[in-house]
Parts: structure tokens; C-alpha cells; sequence
């Protein structure tokens, strides 16, 4: 984030209650776009036979196999789904499998040779699906599991389906990268929702665990941050590929065909750093969250994103305090009885200091200072009369962060949103003990799904009244 010197008005109304609601609107705390959240097992499924598809220079391992099933059950998703989806038409299977190590000896592919290619690509010319088992697919398998490697391939998948869906796609030679990518991702979305309902041949994926996972590869494999999303090539940050993946999981697959460019300049968060974004010593876009005069610009942005909502703000005190009636939380805590916020230092640092390459470390300076915001967003809606604990306190809470969150995307106020910021965000409500979407005890939302469409609620519609509105 960057603490900037003038304070102007700012979105307001986060917390207004818009009288009429719609019980479709309201989400269940208990279920991932209506389905259970699940804890079991995610991968392949015991006892399933491998596919069988013709498969280019492979060797026949394990990931392979993996590919090999995984493209087959995304096949046979996609045959069911185009006839119905797309006024009868007709899916084709991808043409060529190709299976290479980026380690050994290069073969040529789409005009390019794989030697040192670490990737999985669709190439049109010849609509083939290859990927590299000597790297990138372990790489994946042992930082996330199985998933990841299905969530790769359905997401090149997706190009295919661009590719042979032609003009029904809006997809053509001169269309930008970031929608090709989006609508990738969100066909990819698409698919997870089948295997989720069990419907896969091969594998089986919990709706809470097991999509944490999909949505801690997107992060992996996001854009860095200052990445531009009109260059070419541009896949998208981390909130953007999540953003999409959830539109497709919770929706059908008309729903990713119709991004465009129109939504892509409304919705898209992916920015390039400004001149205004220098390097504190943290990397660039990160400030210190324990200097005080940035804790200082935090809360004016807190207090302007929230006036209009009458409620008393808290006072924020840097140590930890007792309190009567709720539970203690690092690295913010905050107490009903009092209005206040305590800090713990030593958390917040940890959390706010993003890791070095080669190092451990936290996240950086917005995952910081969005579980204080958190707590903040909870003083709120003690002042509009709801309850602080429960799983939809979490929900509403969640919103309510993106809420301030989104009032900060311009300059002119006491912070503004840095590029990486939004993905700081994707980190930390993904992470176990994420206060972002939490009660006043610490109690979090079970779904890391549920976590992230609920701040993205709020970024994009807070000023709506959709917080107090849909998560109730």
C-alpha cells in the first residue's frame, strides 16, 4: 500500500441495510455456491482405472498418468456440456497429447522447441495439449497436490474450448491476452464444479480443503505484481484468476464465454506500478506497518470508508488487552465492552513483511493491515445492532474489509491500493487462522472459497449495501 498525504471522501454506506432482500442473495455460511463444504479427500479416486489416450512421446510415469486422466475426465466434461451449453454444438476432442521433459531433449511443438520450456500450453495451430513432466507438473504435484496439475490442464483445456467453440467464444487472432486467460479460468472453474459433484471418473475434490488448494495454485501461478494486464501474455494477478475461477465454479459456462473486453476494463485489478510506488526496504508497494504514521493513515482510511455509518470509531492501541466479553486474537484483537482494537505488534510485523526470495517470511503490508480493518469492520456492525459471532459474522466481516479495501483503489485518500496488494489479500484468507473472515473470537469461515467471494462482494459492490444485505 502507499500512505498518501490528502484525505478526500470516500465510498460510504458499506454497512446501510437497503430495505427488501432476496433470500437467493443470501449465501449459506455452511455450503460453496450450494454445495456441503467438504473435508475429505481430494485427487485421484482409489480403484479408478487409468485412461486410455494416445499420448506423444510420454514415458509412461506418474505424472503421465495424471495428465492422461485428468485431460480425459475435462473431455468428457466438455462433450456433455457444449451440446447444452452451446446450442447444440458439437465438442471434438483435442487433436494431439504431448507429453515432454523440459530437462532433456527438446521436441518441436507450435513453432518452438521444449528444451528448458517449463509449462503446459494449448497450441491451435495443430490443437494440441502438451506439458512438461520434468518439471513443471511435480513442481505443482509437491507444492499443492494432484489438483494443481488438473487445474493446469483444464485451464489449457479452456483454450481449446476458445479455440473450437470459434465465434461463439468472442474469442478471435486480435483479442487481448487477459480475456483468453480469464475465460480459461473460468472454464476451468467450470470443471471443478462437476468434480466436486462427484461426477468425475477420476478424481474427487473437498469443497473446502481441496478448492483452498485450486485457489493457492492460481496464486502460484498469478502475474507478478506491477504486471501490467493490457500486456501481452498478461494471465492475470491472483484475485483476478481466483475472481474468474469462482465465476465459472458458481455459474455455467455461457457465464465465462461472455467475458469480454467491456468486463475486463470494469473488473479487472491487475495494475502497473506508478511512480508514487517506491521501495521501502520491503519491496516495492509495501510500507512499514509499524511505523505509526502509517498505522495513522490506516485508520483515517478506516474512519473515512465508515462514516457515514454514525458508528463510534474504535480507538486502536498498540499492545494487547484484556477483555470481558471476547476471546483474544493476534495479530488485532478486538473487544465489544471497550470499542478497541489491540494490536500485537510482533504478529502484525510477521504478517506484514513479505518473504525474500530463498527465505521464509509473511505476506506483506496489505494482508496486515486488512486483519486490523477486520477487527475495525467489527466495531461497525456491533453500532448496527448485529451479532459478532457465527459463521456469517465472518461473511459479513470478509465484505465489509473488501469494502474499505475497494474505497482505497484510488489515490487522494490516506492509502491507496498498491499492485499486489489484492493478491496480499487472496494469501492471507486463504490461510488457516485469517482473520479477514473471522468473528470477534477468531472463528473463521471453514470455506476459503466462501472467504474470497465474500471480500470480493464487498470491494466491488461495498457501497451497494451488499455486506449488511447478503450476509446476514
Amino acid at each position: 500500500m502507499l500512505a498518501t498525504v490528502a484525505v478526500a471522501a470516500l465510498l460510504a454506506g458499506c454497512s446501510q441495510v437497503v430495505p427488501g432482500t432476496a433470500s437467493s442473495e443470501r449465501p449459506d455460511p455452511t455450503k460453496v455456491s450450494g454445495l456441503d463444504i467438504t473435508t475429505g479427500e481430494s485427487g485421484a479416486k482409489p480403484g479408478a482405472p487409468d485412461a486410455d489416450l494416445r499420448v506423444e512421446n510420454g514415458d509412461g510415469g506418474e505424472m503421465d498418468r495424471l495428465a492422461i486422466n485428468a485431460l480425459a475426465d475435462v473431455q468428457k466434461y466438455w462433450a456433455e456440456q457444449f451440446p447444452e451449453q452451446f446450442d447444440g454444438a458439437v465438442f471434438e476432442p483435442v487433436k494431439r497429447l504431448v507429453s515432454y521433459d523440459s530437462g532433456g531433449r527438446g521436441v518441436q511443438l507450435c513453432r518452438t522447441n521444449t528444451a528448458g520450456l517449463v509449462n503446459a500450453f494449448y497450441c491451435s495451430l495443430d490443437d494440441t495439449i502438451a506439458w512438461d513432466r520434468g518439471e513443471l507438473l511435480p513442481m505443482l504435484n509437491d507444492s499443492f497436490g494432484p489438483m494443481a496439475v488438473v487445474t493446469v490442464l483444464a485451464h489449457e483445456m479452456g483454450h481449446a474450448v476458445q479455440f473450437k467453440l470459434g465465434s461463439k467464444s468472442g474469442i478471435d487472432q486480435a483479442t487481448p491476452t487477459i480475456i483468453k486467460e480469464q475465460q480459461a479460468d473460468c472454464y476451468a472453474g467450470n470443471f471443478f464444479r462437476w468434480v466436486a459433484e462427484n461426477k468425475s471418473e477420476h478424481f474427487q475434490i473437498s469443497t473446502g480443503p481441496g478448492l483452498n488448494k485450486i485457489m493457492a495454485t492460481l496464486f502460484f501461478i498469478r502475474d507478478s505484481a506491477g504486471t501490467s494486464f493490457e500486456k501481452d501474455g498478461a494471465h492475470g494477478n491472483a484475485f483476478d484468476r481466483v475472481s474468474a475461477f469462482q465465476f465459472g465454479f458458481a455459474s455455467g459456462p455461457k457465464r465465462c464465454a461472455q467475458i469480454d473486453e467491456a468486463e475486463i476494463q470494469e473488473r479487472i485489478t491487475q495494475k502497473s506500478f506508478d511512480s508514487n510506488d517506491q521501495d521501502s526496504g520491503l519491496g516495492k508497494g509495501n510500507i512499514r506497518v509499524d511505523d505509526r504514521a502509517n498505522l495513522d493513515s490506516l485508520e483515517s482510511s478506516l474512519r473515512d470508508a465508515f462514516k457515514q455509518t454514525g458508528a463510534t470509531p474504535p480507538a486502536i492501541q498498540e499492545t494487547p488487552a484484556d477483555c470481558t466479553d471476547a476471546e483474544t486474537t493476534s495479530p488485532a484483537s478486538y473487544c465489544p465492552a471497550t470499542n478497541q482494537i489491540s494490536l500485537n505488534m510482533k504478529d502484525l510485523v510477521a504478517i506484514g513483511t513479505p518473504a525474500r526470495k530463498g527465505q521464509s517470511g509473511g505476506i506483506g503490508d496489505f494482508a496486515a493491515f486488512a486483519e486490523i480493518a477486520s477487527r475495525y469492520a467489527l466495531s461497525v456492525q456491533k453500532a448496527s445492532g448485529y451479532s459478532l459471532d457465527g459463521p456469517a459474522t465472518g461473511q459479513r466481516t470478509a465484505c465489509l474489509t473488501g469494502a474499505w479495501a475497494g474505497t482505497t483503489v484510488e489515490g487522494g485518500g490516506s492509502l491507496k491500493l498498491s499492485p499486489g496488494d489484492l493478491d496480499e489479500a487472496v494469501a492471507e484468507l486463504l490461510a488457516e487462522d485469517s482473520l479477514i473472515a473471522a468473528d470477534v473470537n477468531g472463528e473463521v469461515v471453514p470455506s476459503g472459497f466462501a472467504r474470497v467471494e465474500a471480500f470480493r462482494d464487498g470491494f466491488f459492490d461495498g457501497d451497494s449495501g451488499i455486506c449488511t444485505r447478503k450476509y446476514r
